[in-house]
């Protein structure tokens, strides 16, 4: 099955949720959306760095250097309160959109 483009706009939001669980680096960023969305989601790697920067710039999420299970240096991300609060909001905007576009597309034109 062909996997789906992310949505232009919530790769942000998809990186913070997958931080609010643990603090991780990019590779496990990508491991951790290749096995919720069970491969589903295209999601390049490229991606991934390019929203962790946009967002730490932002103040949303905060790096620090530590050492993978491999003994291999890499910088672990981790939501601030900025991001958490930028997540819940953000979710359920997204969950309302989601909602209202799903109504319309399950519109009947049969039954006006």
């Amino acid at each position: 099955m062909k996997q789906l483009a992310v949505v232009k706009g919530t790769l942000d939001l998809l990186v913070l949720k997958a931080l609010s669980w643990t603090p991780m680096h990019g590779f496990e960023l990508r491991s951790w959306f290749d096995d919720r969305a069970e491969g589903a989601l295209a999601v390049e790697d490229s991606a991934i760095y390019q929203s962790l920067y946009r967002m730490e710039v932002r103040g949303l999420v905060r790096a620090e250097w530590g050492v993978t299970k491999e003994g291999r240096r890499a910088r672990y991300y981790s939501v601030t309160p900025a991001g958490r609060t930028h997540l819940r909001t953000e979710t359920a905007q997204w969950t309302r959109y989601a909602d209202v576009v799903g109504a319309l597309l399950k519109l009947d034109p049969e039954r006006r």
